[in-house]
């Protein structure tokens, strides 16, 4: 049995929803892990009420004598590492969004342990994690030979299931030192409130055959009667069609959604290297022969200008 650390990361002082798949993960198949959810921000009985259907055990809040861990990103990888050794982990799990990848090259660089992330599966029994590389066409399974186990999860890689426990909350304050590197002192985002694409569950995307930026307003109203997000091809933001920060593929943003429409896509390598861990794929495609058809679990062979207006007012019916 192994005591496991998740760092739970929120946003707006909510607990997102991709930490409960790594919760999951943590959990392994047996379920005899303990697991301390580690919580930098937000509330701990909020935490206490969205975390409690996935077998958290503990959830400790951290605060940290002599640094602000709101402003010091340095800060606050010394208090997680205060807490690893408090708590005797013997694996820390996060999710491999940018945040978490900043948070855990720091606590690895600090505590000298070895660092794996954008994982799509986690071992803590047998140390291993499991990589996607060479654009998707092969997994690596590598053994982690540490005494603490740092990985952190692409989001929605595992599939979070239930197994209610209600944790109790025990505070944990740590004392750090902030060398005062860096410091943050504002936090600006893009997209208006739109779900970030690399965490979507649902996400819908559209290639060069869109045509214009002007017409990804039907991608957007079908993805916010689904909750998703909108995503484009590089071949569209090459077009000038997106902006990058829309893009996947290898050259853009990795993704596992539960469901991802890829519509007017050709199914190119690159592309398919981004999303080909999505749990369902639907593809949207005038061309009966495009690649993409090999690899979707669902093909519409159809304009997507037809299919897509569709689909938002089948779900979008009182």
């Amino acid at each position: 049995m192994a005591t496991i650390g998740i760092w739970i990361e929120t946003e707006g002082g909510k607990v997102k929803e991709a930490n409960f798949g790594v919760i999951t993960a943590a959990r392994g198949g047996g379920g005899e892990n303990t697991l301390l959810a580690l919580l930098l921000d937000g509330s701990a009985e909020a935490a206490q009420e969205a975390l409690a259907p996935y077998g958290v055990h503990k959830i400790v809040p951290l605060t940290a004598e002599g640094a602000d861990l709101d402003q010091s990103p340095d800060a606050r990888a010394r208090a997680l590492a205060a807490a690893v050794e408090k708590l005797s982990l013997n694996a820390l799990l996060g999710l491999a969004t940018t945040p978490g990848r900043d948070l855990f090259a720091r606590l690895a660089a600090y505590l000298k342990l070895p660092l794996a992330s954008d994982c799509i599966s986690v071992d803590v029994a047998r140390q291993t994690v499991c990589k996607s590389h060479f654009s998707g066409k092969t997994v690596a399974t590598i053994r982690m030979k540490a005494s603490v186990m740092l990985c952190a999860l692409r989001p929605n890689a595992v599939e979070a299931q239930p197994a209610a426990v209600r944790p109790e909350i025990v505070p944990l304050t740590v004392t750090v030192q902030d060398p005062g590197r860096v410091r943050v002192l504002e936090v600006r985002k893009a997209g208006g409130g739109k779900i970030d694409l690399a965490e979507a569950g649902i996400i819908i995307t559209g290639g060069r055959p869109i045509g214009s930026a002007e017409n990804y307003k039907i991608l957007e109203a079908c993805a916010q009667a689904l909750g998703g997000a909108v995503g484009a091809s590089r071949a569209a933001v090459d077009a000038g069609f997106a902006p990058h920060s829309m893009q996947v593929g290898q050259t853009g943003k990795t993704v596992s959604p539960r469901l991802y429409i890829a519509c007017g896509l050709s199914g190119s390598v690159q592309h398919f290297a981004g999303m080909k861990t999505s749990k369902v794929i639907v593809a949207i495609n005038t061309d009966k022969d495009a690649p993409i058809f090999e690899k979707c679990d669902y093909g519409i062979i159809g304009d997507l200008f037809e299919v897509v207006p569709m689909l938002t007012e089948a779900l979008t019916q009182k």
